[in-house]
């Protein structure tokens, strides 16, 4: 049986990512977001959702780049702290003790603990309510090398225990229950 339950985000669980933005030291900040995802793979596009109250939504929009820095357990804390204290009155990098890198393209610095740092462009800013959505190419990848299977290629993200967030609370991914196509191919 089933209930009416009042309308909202309800898509759950989702990455939950720290981004980094500013063109220089002095202003480096994180901002945690949880509203982001892919939007197409050819050209590649994904987006981050931010409100306007936010610090990092005023430099974002001035400088049209940021980073979405995947997460992993041993990132929970920072995770956290960065997506509940203020980069107004927090040096986020210093705090939490995490390394800004420079990227490929972008100004916006890496964070080196992250295994995957996703450099974006801005696109497009769409303004939606208490969110503006922030759509961006991406314009570079910098991966964890002890990540990526020699023989396929492919990003290995499950060795590193990703972060997902739900209803406001943290969570290791579990154990794999199959791959794409898993469920339509011929056993040998």
């Amino acid at each position: 049986m089933k209930t009416a339950f009042k309308p909202g985000n309800m898509i759950y669980p989702l990455p939950a990512v720290m981004v980094s933005c500013g063109e220089n030291e002095k202003e480096y900040n994180i901002i945690t977001i949880a509203w982001t995802g892919t939007i197409c793979s050819d050209p590649p596009l994904c987006y981050i959702s931010v409100r306007k109250q936010r610090h990092s939504h005023a430099i974002i929009s001035r400088t049209g780049e940021f980073v979405i820095n995947l997460t992993t357990e041993a990132l929970v804390r920072a995770t956290d702290w960065c997506g509940v204290r203020s980069g107004r009155d927090f040096n986020k990098f210093r705090e939490m003790h995490l390394t800004p890198e420079t990227g490929q393209i972008v100004k916006a610095p890496l964070i080196a603990e992250s295994p995957l740092n996703i450099e974006c462009q801005v696109m497009e800013i769409k303004e939606l309510g208490s969110h503006d959505m922030f759509i961006a190419r991406v314009v570079a990848i910098d991966a964890e090398e002890k990540l990526i299977d020699k023989t396929t290629g492919a990003f290995q993200l499950n060795h590193c225990a990703p972060l997902a967030y739900s209803h406001g609370k943290y969570y290791g991914l579990g154990e794999k229950l199959g791959g794409f196509g898993f469920s339509v191919k011929k056993k040998r």
